[in-house]
């Protein structure tokens, strides 16, 4: 971005109900936005304004604005009256300021530290660094602007914060900032005891050099809300400190929302913008965590309210303009089968233009997958589940981070969860019954533990649970996972939470993903589905990831991770001793299959396949022998390739559409549609399938699942529509239903009044 401003974006009004509550502020002179100033522990501090700044650290707001007003209508200094300006709230003021101090000192790294913090605390990182950077090389040894890099790294949750924190503290061991950055990155990985030391050394440096200790105090009570103490002696210490410091309950709500503890988050930031009404980041939060309750209006009134005091946040203004798309979603609600009266439902929110298409198989999928997760994890719902799907994957990236961009498919917010829809990626990037499948295991293990469970054990159980119940067979094994496991970087399941939260190396994440869920594999097959129940059991009553393996499973982490080696080499041992040889044998398949050289694509292919069977995502072996098979005119065993690909969990549509057309023709209709019915599941938008399924079911006697398919392609407004209304009268009348047979005839013959199948139907009917 250009420094020469600091640029908003404009977004729709939400309500007016909004305006009403922020007239209610009554906001002071001096307001605090986000972009305010952040405290300034820097030895460079200019003296003039520390008399300001103690009135300000005390919550005294209007004299503070008195003496920051005072200040920069007296001082020449462009920088001095550029932290003035920041602190009464004016930033195009600051930004303004900062750029005529630079002018005329070019070579000063203290002005562009400075003027870094302000793009930081704008939303604008990027510029922030740029601005460090240049600091740093005007002088490599100025602490601040090193810190600032730390800060910025530290917002992106890249691990070089520690490192940077580390390198600072070993030469300067007094340096408040640096104590404050090393605790907030203890805490995000649940090393209390590291944080309570950290924060030790960083209270009594903040009272040898007369610091405001406040950020000490919110994030000692933030490792108190952690151990579970709620009545924090560091809340009443900074609120006797500042009565008006909303941080006190917002850095606590920070790290209940990492650790997924949404409701505990949501009451602490109500509290937080009680207190300091224009404690902008604050009502961000709340708003978007108000959404992922699905408490939509009450969000949709503090992201508001976020925008008028801070309209640099994207986070703010994208999660607004999802607020307004609401309206072209529909909310369905559905009742779980055999339940009461009044029992928890779903309620699922589709796109309108999907909803008619893809509601029976939601439904479907969510029913079966609630009814699983209730007998193997013991635990009843007590909350209606909500489901909704996007068919644009930004629009779910905002719903999940408030940012475009991620590189999620799915996420769950206790009883919400939200995904992209089938047609939210390119056809057959991802298999939306898997994901959704997942996203409900998450609801099971976060509520049934009131989301004390760590995060390598829900996503290990939904994992597992995807392998071992979904609708995608078999063990998907990433290769960079394989990889991984081969250098063993695999981490201790103590550890096992820091390969999500800081990954060291690229595609730790997914390698952590998949490590979790076969070490819930393994405890499945030694301890039974018992071992992960009571593990889970563990985790509610607040037991550690130690104490939960040992209360559990009966065995110390250091046994369970032991056995676990084991596990894997009896797994994995063959597969990691050829991978490279497979690898090769990979590549050599797919050389020949652009050269259409057929019989090396099949040489080849059955080696790779004989080397590593299990392999069936992108790159296998299966989808280019069974075409060079094919065009060798050796269908039978083209189909025999890719049956053993289906039936291991490959989902290719193109490879499954042309298996349940070989299969159909070789007289296995019953297989066919089996195959169809998994390709549901990666393109359910799809009126070819449809019709070719529904016709197969209905010639197999299957009349309901018939009926479900015409109805689907009939909501996919094909350009045949008489042809999709007569054949739902020939659903209809396979169920003897002679009034809707009647009725759907009719409709074709208004389309199409010369259509002879329907004219000749209707006359049976008729006669």
């Amino acid at each position: 971005m250009n420094r020469r401003a600091l640029a908003a974006c404009p977004v729709r009004a939400a309500v007016a109900a909004i305006a009403l509550a922020a007239s209610a502020l009554a906001l002071p002179a001096a307001a605090q936005s986000i972009g305010a100033q952040p405290f300034d522990y820097s030895p460079g501090r200019d003296p003039v304004l520390q008399p300001c700044d103690e009135r300000y650290h005390r919550g005294e707001r209007a004299e503070a604005a008195a003496c920051y007003t005072r200040v920069s209508a007296e001082s020449l200094d462009g920088a001095v009256r550029a932290e003035a300006a920041w602190r009464l709230g004016d930033l195009q003021a600051a930004n303004a300021f900062f750029r005529t101090a630079l002018e005329l000192d070019p070579e000063s790294f203290t002005i562009r530290e400075r003027w870094g913090r302000l793009f930081l605390a704008t939303h604008q990182a990027d510029e922030a660094a740029r601005l460090f950077t240049e600091a740093l090389d005007l002088n490599e040894d100025y602490t601040p602007a090193r810190l600032g890099i730390a800060a910025v790294a530290l917002g992106r949750f890249e691990d070089r914060a520690r490192t940077i924190v580390e390198e600072v503290l070993e030469g300067d061991g007094r340096h408040l900032e640096a104590h404050l950055i090393s605790a907030r990155l203890s805490l995000e990985n649940g090393g209390v005891d590291a944080a309570r030391e950290a924060l030790d050394e960083a209270l009594d440096i903040a009272e040898a050099q007369d610091l405001p200790p406040l950020e000490v105090y919110s994030l000692h009570a933030a490792a108190d809300v952690l151990q579970g103490i709620t009545a924090s002696e560091w809340t009443d210490r900074a609120l006797a400190y500042n009565p008006s410091y909303g941080e006190i309950h917002a850095t606590p709500a920070y790290y209940y929302l990492i650790n997924r503890r949404y409701r505990e988050a949501v009451e602490l930031l109500f509290e937080a913008v009680r207190i300091q009404p224009d404690l902008w980041t604050a009502h961000a939060e709340l708003g978007v965590n108000l959404f992922r309750q699905n408490r939509v209006e009450e969000a949709q009134a503090h992201l508001a309210l976020a925008y008028q005091g801070d309209p640099f946040s994207a986070q703010t203004v994208n999660t607004l303009r999802l607020l307004d798309s609401l309206e072209n979603f529909v909310v369905l609600r559905r009742e779980l089968p055999e339940r009461e009266v009044g029992a928890p439902a779903m309620l699922l929110r589709l796109h309108k233009d999907e909803a008619p298409v893809i509601d029976a198989y939601v439904t479907g999928l969510v029913a079966d997958s609630i009814q699983a997760f209730t007998e193997r994890y013991q635990f009843e719902l007590e909350e209606d589940v909500v489901v909704e799907l996007y068919p644009e994957h930004d629009d779910f990236a905002v719903r999940t981070l408030g940012l475009p961009g991620i590189g999620l498919l799915g996420v769950a917010f206790g009883y919400l969860v939200a995904m992209d829809s089938p047609s939210g990626s390119r056809e057959g990037e991802f298999h939306w019954g898997t994901t959704l499948w997942h996203e409900v295991a998450h609801i099971f293990t976060l509520e049934a533990t009131g989301n004390l469970v760590p995060r390598w054990f829900s996503e290990g159980v939904s994992v597992f649970e995807e392998w071992s119940t979904g609708p995608l067979p078999g063990r998907h094994i990433p290769v960079r996972v394989l990889e991984a496991m081969a250098d063993d970087r695999f981490l201790p399941v103590a550890e096992l939470d820091g390969g999500f939260m800081r990954p060291t190396y690229e595609g730790q994440v997914i390698v952590s993903y998949t490590q979790a869920g076969l070490l819930c594999q393994y405890i499945a097959l030694e301890w039974g589905q018992q071992g992960l129940v009571d593990m889970l059991n563990g985790f509610a009553d607040g037991l550690s990831t130690a104490g939960a393996i040992r209360e559990g499973l009966g065995v110390a982490p250091e046994d369970l991770d032991r056995g676990f080696r084991e596990f894997l080499e009896a797994e994995f041992r063959a597969t990691l001793d050829v991978l490279e040889e497979w690898q090769g044998l990979t590549q050599a398949t797919y050389r020949a299959l652009d050269a259409g050289d057929w019989e090396e694509v099949v040489d080849q292919a059955e080696t790779a396949v004989g080397t590593y069977p299990d392999y069936v995502d992108d790159g296998n072996a299966y989808i280019p022998m069974a075409m060079a098979l094919e065009e060798l005119d050796r269908r039978p065993e083209a189909m025999d390739t890719l049956e053993t690909y289906w039936r291991l969990g490959g989902y290719s549509p193109g490879a499954l559409r042309r298996l349940g057309t070989w299969l159909h023709d070789a007289g296995r209709p019953v297989d066919a549609i089996a195959v169809y019915d998994d390709l549901i599941m990666v393109t359910p938008l799809d009126a070819e399938v449809h019709t070719t399924l529904g016709d197969w079911m209905l010639a197999e006697g299957m009349a309901d699942g018939a009926l479900r398919e015409y109805r689907a392609l009939m909501a996919t407004q094909p350009h045949d529509m008489a042809g999709a209304h007569y054949r739902l009268a020939t659903a209809f009348l396979a169920l003897e239903d002679q009034a809707r047979t009647r009725e759907h005839l009719l409709y074709a013959l208004e389309i199409a009044p010369h259509y002879r199948e329907a004219q000749q139907l209707l006359l049976e009917i008729v006669r």
